[in-house]
């Protein structure tokens, strides 16, 4: 699933494993970011994002969670 926080920033901590982030601009471009464990990133309020875990992974998500969206991936 996609999913955006109308109401704030996201932070994604990549704990374990591995995986990738993708951001959809509001223009219709993806951005991919690569976590592995102890970096981050942030998901700006109103952006669609998803993540692809390369194996097993474990991440902390600090989430402004009220009004929160869900698409279908395709």
């Amino acid at each position: 699933m996609w999913e955006m926080h109308p109401d704030g920033d996201e932070l994604v901590v990549c704990l374990s494993g591995a995986f990738t982030l993708w951001q959809a601009s509001p223009e219709g471009g993806q951005r991919r970011i690569e976590l592995e464990p102890g970096q981050y990133a942030i998901n700006p309020a109103g952006v669609w994002h998803t993540a692809n875990t390369r194996g097993p992974a474990e991440a902390l998500f600090v989430t402004s969670g009220q009004g929160t969206q869900h698409r279908r991936r395709h």
